[in-house]
């Protein structure tokens, strides 16, 4: 099972749309604190929908307290920083993928000790970031795809009339 990571996450709706995404490709949602908003909060639960409680989500008081519970994860770190694309790398079945801040991203810091999973989507180069909810959707179909959408339905479903 794929896991999204978001690293002190600033804004309800966007981890109320990660959270959507999360439980529609059955990934596992890790959130790490300080959150810039409460976990019930009116935004983060209208942008989840009635999906929210579905959700497997997991709260770590810091990146430590992460590192010391998910220990020997392998840990992709998207960021606008590294060279490598997001779709250069093979993601591993229980692949964790880390998102850092709206505002500011995952620390450089931890950036330099993770350097060879750090992977970015290209983007023209005089803008500086996507919204961070398609940030995540982008690069988990990526890494579902490359396992061929596991688990998940393959044919599309009509409601009235058959293809």
């Amino acid at each position: 099972m794929l896991n999204i990571v978001l690293l002190e996450p600033e804004m309800p709706a966007n981890t109320g749309n990660i959270g959507r995404t999360c439980v529609i490709t059955g990934a596992r949602l890790h959130l790490i604190e300080p959150l810039g908003f409460q976990i019930n909060d009116k935004m983060l639960k209208r942008a989840g929908l009635d999906y929210w409680p579905k959700l497997d989500v997991t709260v770590y008081e810091d990146y430590q307290d992460f590192l010391n519970r998910n220990p020997g994860a392998k840990v992709y770190m998207a960021t606008t920083k590294s060279k490598q694309k997001y779709t250069d790398v093979s993601y591993e079945e229980d692949a964790y993928i880390m998102f850092g801040p709206e505002s500011r991203g995952i620390p450089e810091e931890i950036l330099l000790d993770n350097r060879e999973t750090c992977v970015r989507i290209p983007m023209m180069p005089e803008e500086r970031s996507l919204n961070l909810s398609n940030s995540v959707a982008i690069i988990l179909y990526e890494a579902l795809r490359q396992q061929d959408f596991p688990r998940l339905e393959d044919k599309g479903q009509l409601h009235r009339y058959e293809w």
